[in-house]
């Protein structure tokens, strides 16, 4: 009898104390900065290109490096493709179809001219199979056989092209064809080009397990494939993306590469030759490896700090970052910027999982330029007296078991 006594008392004195506490909670705030990085402008350079038209842009960001004559329209040729390749991963990601569906090739897709894999009417291929063709040997036959099979015809898959690059802001393109040979009006140019690569790049990543094959085969080994983009085999850090030529359009290319965080993509039309089409796309890369970085602050869902919490079941509830967050920096500058946390001490309850907790602001001589939420990694309800007599009884229980 006297050790249930003792025990209700010394239940009662917790219970009392922990009112007590909840009573007299209080909220405080957290200020925390430290040096990190700088970001700069872009320097006016002239990498004295011989091709006719030529951007470089960072990925995470889309900021211009470097640009000359941007904005002309020109013929892609097979670098069309890549809103082909963008249009087919987004039916992969929306569940359209799946890499193991088998795509028959048509009357129509086997007539097509140029870089081929010589489709025949009677076989089918996985469209795993269809985009390694695509990416790899820049197949014509492939990509009219994945465009009618995703929309009907190759009329409505193209229309399908020119909407999405209205969407993304392609103001100097207009598609005629899904696979880039020379017809009349099939422009683009090299900033389009850019925006539409970034797209299929940060949006659908594992397309690089495609783009980054230098040599593969198909048909159990009877059909070789080469790499049209000879970066992949000769470039550190090369991703992709898509070549293209025809008698017309010359030679150009979409090149994409990463090092060590810094995402780049360069594109390259109407160059001379072959040599120079890639010669030029590496001085580009070059150029931004050389003088620029990219360094990430935060990372999604990465834990900032473990916040108090008063009046709740929890005491404690993790404060994460809401989205990544980082800057293009010009390199030799990464001291001047300023991080600036603000978050408080102690936080009342209740709280729902993604609540704002605060922010984190990044500075440069004075101005903010980035903000980045802190948000609640999980709920914590508010202690009422059903919830703490449960909190306690519970708490006992496994004392006393």
């Amino acid at each position: 009898m006297r050790k249930k006594l003792c025990i209700l008392f010394s239940f009662l004195i917790i219970t009392f104390c922990l009112i007590i506490n909840i009573s007299n909670a209080y909220i405080g705030d957290y200020i925390w900065s430290e040096n990190t990085y700088s970001v700069s402008t872009t320097p006016t350079v002239d990498l004295e290109l011989e091709s006719e038209s030529a951007i470089l842009i960072e990925q995470n960001t889309g900021k211009i490096l470097y640009e000359h004559n941007s904005h002309e329209q020109l013929r892609p040729a097979s670098v069309t493709k890549v809103m082909s390749i963008l249009l087919i991963m987004e039916s992969l990601n929306s569940g359209k179809i799946s890499l193991t569906d088998k795509i028959p090739c048509t009357e129509n897709a086997s007539k097509m001219g140029g870089s081929q894999i010589w489709l025949d009417v009677r076989e089918e291929l996985t469209v795993d199979e269809m985009l390694k063709a695509i990416c790899v040997a820049s197949a014509n036959d492939c990509t009219v056989a994945m465009a009618e099979y995703l929309y009907g015809s190759e009329e409505a898959f193209v229309q399908k092209m020119n909407d999405r690059a209205k969407e993304l802001g392609m103001n100097d393109t207009v598609f005629k064809n899904c696979h880039g040979l020379d017809e009349d009006g099939h422009v683009t140019s090299a900033y389009d080009i850019s925006l539409m690569s970034r797209e299929l790049l940060n949006s659908h990543p594992t397309i690089t397990n495609y783009t980054t094959i230098y040599m593969d085969t198909l048909r159990d080994g009877k059909s070789e494939l080469v790499n049209t983009n000879k970066l992949i085999r000769n470039y550190k850090g090369a991703t992709g993306l898509k070549t293209g030529s025809t008698g017309l359009a010359l030679y150009n290319l979409s090149a994409s590469a990463t090092r060590d965080n810094l995402s780049l993509i360069a594109v390259i039309m109407k160059a001379p030759s072959t040599a120079i089409r890639f010669s030029e796309a590496q001085k580009l890369l070059d150029y931004g490896f050389n003088n620029f970085s990219y360094n990430q602050f935060a990372e999604k869902n990465a834990v900032l700090k473990t916040v108090t919490v008063t009046k709740g079941i929890s005491n404690s509830v993790n404060a994460i970052y809401e989205e990544n967050s980082g800057t293009l920096l010009s390199k030799g500058e990464e001291k001047n910027i300023e991080q600036i946390v603000n978050l408080q001490d102690s936080i009342q309850a209740p709280i729902e999982a993604g609540q704002k907790l605060g922010t984190v602001s990044y500075m440069l001589d004075g101005q903010i330029i980035g903000t980045t939420n802190i948000i609640a990694e999980t709920e914590v309800k508010k202690i009422n007296p059903s919830t703490m007599l449960e909190k306690i009884f519970f708490s006992w229980f496994r004392v006393l078991r």
